[in-house]
């Protein structure tokens, strides 16, 4: 089976931004894109994504999950790295209208289809350093998907990283490439030193996220991450599970959580821990590693707290659940 991600829709909706207004989405080949070699993204990364999944249900319907909160953070993205304001209707209307024409190829539960929307810098001008980019262009990416989980559930192995940051501390709640990028080498150090699947940051001992997801902790009925700023990527799926968490009954805890405090935690019998993304949805974690040693996460398995949020999240996608809060819009 391909990897997660690499098989893409032939086509895709695409609109410009001449530095006066956007122009009317089209469909193109999903290979057609030109750009100057000098354009602002390519020099000095005025880009910013999203990430979300229409699901299949059962009467045969497609709905997205969470769009709103996804456009709303795409066009925050945006602003914060002075690009030019996106027109969230006409993205709306763009995410639609591609899922729509690609409707039968969205696949059937636990299979969903990632929906990219992407915004690039398309001014050639190398001499803009420290100027923003006039132009850009939009485009809405498709990509159908298998289930995460295909192998069957197993915990991840997360690195402290006291020293370093996932990316500048004012850059954290924009999703951009440059925020993953940042945290590449120490991921590869990671896995080649200590076996470790991602570095869970904590600069100064201030526990963060990881290179490309959130981190929860979950011990007895209490959900505990760190308090939103703009020092981290405000995450859709975060922000669903601790929904869930409270409907549920549990106490949702958002404040400062110190390394010293999770190895405290985290021993404990019944602790879990778990990273939430919009393509894991919620993946447990095992084994917590630090100043060269291993600490278990409560028994070091898959928690049972985990996956009844885990399960709860995926009912309400896959249409299985009541969609209490709103989440869904039907295609």
């Amino acid at each position: 089976m391909a990897a997660f991600g690499t098989v893409f829709m032939p086509e895709m909706a695409i609109s410009q931004f001449d530095g006066n207004r956007w122009s009317d989405a089209e469909v193109v080949s999903s290979d057609s894109i030109q750009m100057h070699p000098g354009s602002h993204v390519l020099h000095y990364s005025s880009t910013c994504f999203e990430g979300l999944k229409a699901f299949r249900h059962a009467d045969g319907s497609i709905q997205i999950f969470r769009m709103d909160k996804n456009i709303a953070r795409f066009a925050q993205s945006s602003r914060l790295l002075a690009m030019p304001e996106i027109d969230e209707a006409a993205t709306e209307k763009m995410i639609l209208d591609i899922v729509a024409r690609f409707a039968s190829d969205v696949p059937e539960p636990p299979g969903s289809m990632y929906v990219r929307p992407t915004h690039v810098g398309t001014e050639p001008a190398i001499g803009k350093a420290a100027a923003p980019t006039a132009t850009s262009l939009q485009y809405i990416l498709l990509s159908p998907v298998g289930d995460y989980f295909s192998g069957g559930d197993t915990t991840l192995r997360l690195l402290l990283e006291e020293d370093g940051a996932r990316c500048a501390a004012h850059m954290g709640m924009i999703k951009s490439g440059g925020n993953y990028a940042s945290a590449l080498n120490p991921i590869m150090r990671a896995k080649q030193e200590v076996q470790a699947d991602q570095v869970l940051f904590c600069p100064d001992g201030d526990v963060q996220e990881t290179g490309a997801a959130n981190f929860l902790l979950i011990d007895g009925d209490e959900v505990i991450t760190k308090a939103l700023d703009e020092s981290f990527l405000h995450g859709v799926t975060r922000d669903s599970i601790l929904t869930l968490a409270r409907d549920m009954g549990m106490k949702v805890s958002e404040r400062q959580l110190t390394v010293d405090e999770l190895l405290e935690r985290a021993a404990k019998p019944g602790c879990e821990a778990a990273l939430s993304g919009t393509a894991a949805v919620l993946t447990p974690v095992g084994t917590l590693i630090h100043k060269g040693q291993e600490f278990k996460v409560g028994n070091g398995g898959v928690g049972e707290t985990t996956v009844k949020l885990r399960q709860a999240l995926n009912a309400i996608q896959w249409g299985q659940a009541e969609d209490k809060h709103g989440w869904l819009t039907k295609v």
